[in-house]
């Protein structure tokens, strides 16, 4: 899945003005400036985008885990530099302090239903034997079903900004 949708979603969900973003990142020991958020943040389309690496999406994600539950002691985790669905999701997990139970609700709000066992597949070890990739579908679903949680329909705001149901 496109790194820049990702943070796009988070954005929206977590209602994070620019800010904020530059302080989550600053939680993860790493310094961004607003130019550099804003160029992530533009449509696809939009020749001034600019694509947001693995690395800091990762950062970001580590950054908001700190945010959401507090700095760990101790040096802070080396950021991937090649980020996986299953990563980005386990982030989030993490970061939201979500219980498979709460995964799996957060999966029903977007339409999706999974058993506990389909859900900690995508949470092992790639070698493990019943690891399974999390696909950008499933990925996409999550972080609509945060959406639908963490920021409810309000009255005059479009059902669906990413228009996930067509």
């Amino acid at each position: 899945m496109n790194k820049n949708d990702i943070l796009r979603r988070i954005r929206y969900t977590f209602d994070l003005n620019d800010s904020k973003m530059i302080s989550i990142f600053d939680q993860a020991d790493h310094q961004v400036t607003r130019a550099q958020i804003s160029d992530w943040l533009k449509r696809d389309d939009d020749p001034a985008c600019k694509q947001c690496s693995d690395m800091h999406l990762a950062i970001f994600l580590n950054g908001l885990i700190n945010d959401k539950r507090g700095k760990r002691d101790g040096p802070q985790p080396e950021p991937e530099k090649s980020l996986s669905n299953n990563a980005v999701f386990m982030k989030l997990k993490i970061a939201l302090n979500l219980k498979a139970d709460d995964v799996i609700k957060v999966l029903s709000l977007a339409g999706v239903n999974i058993s506990k066992h389909e859900l900690s597949a995508f949470f092992r070890r790639p070698v493990h034997k019943h690891y399974r990739e999390c696909k950008n579908q499933m990925l996409r679903n999550f972080l609509k079903g945060l959406q639908l949680k963490y920021r409810p329909v309000q009255e005059g705001m479009p059902e669906d900004p990413w228009n996930l149901t067509s």
